[in-house]
């Protein structure tokens, strides 16, 4: 794993994020077809540029992007 791979997974969560107003986890893995661990370093990636919003709803992480 490389800080460029880590973009490109960022950049797959950004667009399944893009146009939606939120996705929970299980969604977005889904819709970006990344493994868990992968998933996690691409959340921080976007939290560290202040793009993504990470909630709880009743146990669940819900993802939105902070436009």
């Amino acid at each position: 794993m490389n800080i460029e791979t880590i973009g490109s997974w960022a950049g797959l969560v950004w667009n399944a994020l893009d146009g939606v107003e939120s996705m929970n986890f299980k969604a977005l893995k889904k819709a970006t077809k990344l493994k868990e661990k992968d998933l996690y370093a691409a959340f921080g990636w976007l939290g560290r540029e202040g793009k993504l919003n990470i909630t709880e709803v009743e146990g669940e992480l819900v993802l939105s992007l902070n436009k």
